[in-house]
C-alpha cells in the first residue's frame, strides 16, 4: 500500500510581464500575467535532515517559470500553462501540479484566467 502525500509547495501571485495574446494590442507589448502554482509531492525518499539536497528547491520552479515566460511569445494562456506544467512535472518529486494564469488588466471589472491540473503518468 503506497503512502498518500500530504506535502505541497506553492507559489502565489508571481507577477510577470509576458508576451502573450492574439490581438494586435497584445502583440504590441508584453502584458501582466499572474501565475499561481501548487505542486503535490511524493513521499520523501529519505528524511529531509534540514538539507536542501533532500527536497524540491522551489528556486528551480520560480526561476524556471520566469525564464519560460521570457523565452518566447505565447498566443494563449493555455499554452503557457501547459509549458509550466511540463516544467513542474519534470521534477522527480512532483506527482501532481495545478497551474493557473491570470491576465489582470484585460477587464476593469474582473480577472480572467485559465487553470489546469496534471498528474504524473504512472510508470
Amino acid at each position: 500500500m503506497s503512502a498518500v502525500s500530504d506535502r505541497r509547495i506553492f507559489i502565489r501571485d508571481l507577477r510577470l510581464q509576458v508576451s502573450i495574446g492574439i490581438y494586435d494590442f497584445e502583440l504590441a507589448k508584453p502584458q501582466a500575467v499572474v501565475v499561481n502554482v501548487d505542486l503535490f509531492l511524493a513521499p520523501p525518499e529519505k528524511a529531509a535532515e534540514d538539507d536542501i539536497a533532500n527536497v524540491l528547491n522551489y528556486d528551480v520552479i520560480h526561476d524556471g517559470i520566469i525564464a519560460l515566460a521570457q523565452s518566447r511569445h505565447f498566443n494563449l494562456q493555455e499554452t503557457l500553462v501547459d509549458a509550466i506544467l511540463d516544467l513542474c512535472l519534470a521534477q522527480r518529486q512532483v506527482i501532481e501540479a495545478r497551474v493557473s494564469t491570470e491576465k489582470p488588466d484585460v477587464y476593469k471589472d474582473c480577472r480572467v484566467g485559465y487553470e489546469a491540473v496534471r498528474r504524473r503518468a504512472q510508470s
